[in-house]
């Protein structure tokens, strides 16, 4: 056994300490990635962060350690116990990522499998060319937001863009997508959520709204969900003249998100004051990572608290009655419009088993086909960058969306007229 002073010195040694560090983190980040560290509220914010670095972005969190660890093995790190400890440990984080990079790929059979058994047989758009798939996600909002922070109601907050391509013809009557952002009720923005997802539908020739709502804990319930059905009433009756077709209106969204969207979906015409008459329905829902039943957990135990400091006008063990109307699974119908619903398996945030619980309901009572997917080890907002997952997850909606709601607008050839290339993509070919 070696004396501390023996330690000391090996740690001391070159190379030894950066490689020991590179080791036990390249080992942390794996291991969130395999399972999330903690799902308790606020701690889960961080932990679902580092668990991104191996699960949306597997294989560059790889080269950089892998990097980090060579760097201290040139330094002398080998030479001595402790840095090859280190060296050993990276070179177990790297097969973990590297695998979790495969599990990240591999969603795309999980996806088609998913979608035929709901729609029967079909097939995933077409991958194109990733780079600039990539660059249309990052450049979206400069490129098809051509409409900015239009008013759809009386509050400052309620604003909206409309994406579209430039060459949308004005009379396209074209599908719709409105995107609701995601934040927990209290936080987020329209500027920031879903851009992969609304670039790849604007480039199949559709048309997409992306809200803005008011957020607590200064607007209370149900001041959220009356301005979604707001800005669905605005889209309705005023989507047309952006190329937009009104009666082919699908709703989307993420986290808190995906239950406004769920909600919206299911509830036509309630939670309307002042426009009660206003046509609210929508032909199909894509929900990502949603809570869909307010009284129950969503992993960290204290939902019920999140809810009551952020929103809800009373705790849930005063007034259940407001959780339970605000619950998409409680407002389930057979009339219900097509869903799709996904989960990563490893989000820290909110557990998947609200949105298989929500399947269940779905499917037991909609004649609509439900369509679910659960990403291996996806994170909670695995969808806000364009990785190699959300590109697979992004595929598998605009194939849901066109086979229930119908396909965009369609150029010479068959082609999409919106997916001509643009100058500023096709130079990344």
């Amino acid at each position: 056994m070696r004396s501390p002073r023996a330690l000391l010195a090996e740690l001391r040694a070159p190379g030894a300490r950066p490689a020991l560090a590179v080791g036990v983190l390249s080992v942390l980040v794996a291991a969130s990635g395999l399972r999330p560290l903690t799902r308790r509220w606020p701690a889960a914010l961080v932990g679902s962060l580092l668990s991104a670095t191996a699960t949306e972005v597997p294989r560059a969190t790889a080269l950089v350690v892998g990097a980090a660890a060579a760097d201290a093995a040139r330094r002398g790190a080998w030479r001595h116990a402790a840095g090859r400890v280190g060296l050993g440990a990276t070179a177990v984080g790297v097969a973990v990522l590297l695998r979790l990079d495969r599990r990240a790929h591999d969603d795309t059979e999980g996806l088609t499998d998913a979608l035929r058994a709901e729609l029967g047989p079909l097939e995933l758009p077409d991958r194109g060319r990733v780079v600039r798939r990539i660059l249309r996600a990052v450049l979206a909002r400069h490129r098809y937001a051509t409409r900015r922070d239009v008013a759809y109601g009386p509050d400052p907050a309620n604003v909206l863009d409309v994406w579209r391509h430039p060459a949308l013809p004005d009379d396209a009557r074209a599908p719709v997508l409105l995107q609701i952002h995601g934040g927990a009720w209290s936080s987020g923005s329209k500027a920031a959520d879903a851009h992969p997802l609304m670039a790849a539908m604007v480039g199949r020739g559709w048309v997409c709204v992306s809200v803005d709502y008011r957020l607590g804990p200064a607007e209370r319930w149900p001041a959220q969900i009356v301005d979604v059905k707001r800005a669905l009433a605005w889209t309705r009756a005023h989507i047309a003249e952006h190329g937009g077709d009104p009666d082919r209106i699908a709703i989307t969204g993420g986290s808190s998100g995906a239950h406004l969207a769920a909600l919206a979906a299911l509830t036509p015409g309630a939670w309307q004051p002042g426009f009660a008459d206003a046509d609210t329905s929508v032909a199909a829902a894509v929900c990502l990572y949603g809570i869909y039943d307010l009284t129950s957990d969503d992993g960290s135990g204290t939902l019920d608290e999140l809810l009551a400091e952020t929103m809800m006008p009373t705790a849930l063990d005063e007034d259940a009655h407001p959780y339970v109307a605000a619950s998409p699974a409680a407002r389930v119908h057979p009339g219900a419009p097509p869903f799709m619903v996904l989960h990563g398996t490893g989000d820290a945030i909110v557990v998947p088993a609200q949105s298989a619980a929500f399947v269940a309901r779905l499917r037991a009572v909609s004649h609509a086909p439900v369509v679910h997917a659960e990403l291996a080890h996806a994170q909670h907002g695995f969808d806000l960058a364009p990785t190699a997952r959300t590109l697979a997850a992004v595929r598998a909606i605009a194939a849901f969306l066109e086979t229930v709601v119908g396909r965009g607008v369609r150029g010479p050839g068959g082609e999409d007229a919106a997916a001509r290339p643009d100058p500023a993509l096709a130079a990344a070919r």
